[in-house]
């Protein structure tokens, strides 16, 4: 169902950016918009896993440093067929975690300090399944699809308040114009969230299957969201890869008008879905 979902709003923004990119940038400004979207994001695609660990101040550990962190993910990679992900820790004490990586040959999964405080054996495995789910399914390569498009239509919206079609005899009325330059990004936004949440809700069913006890992950978003909503914001968290984590690390601060713009669904329906699946199992 959420596999549908994604396809159906990646179909909507490519339709979105076509419609848009002829009305406000005429087929050359929806060319040269799309273009620039493209090499930014392919950029980002390759470059985003150094960027995000640097930022963090990941540190990468293996087996004699963190045995039972190691041996988790050895043997979630082994269960699902795939090679096994370079692991980081990132020294900080709210507890949340995120993966990286363009495919599985480069993923990496990372745990803050503060999740392997609170959680416990059975809590951390599902986290982590959850983070191999996002990186079997490709999640990474969907997120950036949808952030080029999207960016392709901000950018189309900045040329037609620069300059317009260019041709006054195909120019849209200028209400139109206006309202398209300020809606549009808006609507992509919202759908391109839509898009993360919907992988949000993808990988916690992967994560279930994954150990075959879908509780041991509610327990963890319970656990997280509960620490999260206490105000607590990692300490070099940014709006740009709050939708890496498994919990909004903003989620504290979120306000109810903001859920279409949220990267994550809300954890209340995440937990619900997880516990129709565990009658499922």
């Amino acid at each position: 169902m959420e596999v549908t979902k994604t396809i159906f709003l990646l179909t909507a923004l490519t339709v979105m950016f076509v419609w848009i990119g002829g009305m406000i940038g005429g087929q050359m400004g929806m060319l040269i918009a799309f273009v620039i979207a493209v090499g930014m994001n392919f950029w980002s695609y390759f470059n985003s896993d150094k960027m995000v660990l640097k930022h963090y101040n990941a540190v990468e550990v293996d087996e004699k440093q963190a045995k039972g962190l190691y041996d988790i993910v050895a043997k979630l990679a082994q269960r699902v067929e795939m090679p096994m992900p370079r692991i980081y820790i990132v020294p900080d004490h709210v507890p949340n975690a995120f993966a990286t990586g363009r495919n599985h040959s480069n993923a990496v999964v990372a745990v803050t300090e503060g999740l392997l405080e609170i959680l416990d054996e059975h809590e951390v495995e599902a986290v982590l399944a959850h983070e191999l789910s996002h990186v079997k399914h490709y999640d990474i390569l969907v997120g950036t699809i949808a952030a080029t498009i999207a960016g392709a239509i901000a950018m189309l919206a900045n040329f037609g308040m620069m300059f317009g079609q260019g041709n006054s005899e195909n120019r849209p009325n200028p209400i139109i114009m206006i309202a398209l330059v300020f809606l549009a990004p808006m609507a992509a936004s919202v759908v391109q969230m839509a898009v993360s949440r919907n992988r949000e809700f993808m990988a916690d069913e992967g994560a279930a299957r994954m150990t075959g006890h879908p509780e041991w992950l509610q327990s963890a978003l319970s656990k997280l969201d509960n620490y999260s909503r206490g105000h607590h914001v990692m300490r070099d968290a940014t709006p740009e890869s709050a939708h890496m984590f498994i919990i909004n690390p903003f989620s504290g601060k979120d306000i109810s008008f903001k859920s279409l713009f949220s990267t994550h669904p809300k954890t209340e329906d995440r937990i619900e879905r997880l516990e129709a699946l565990k009658r499922e199992m």
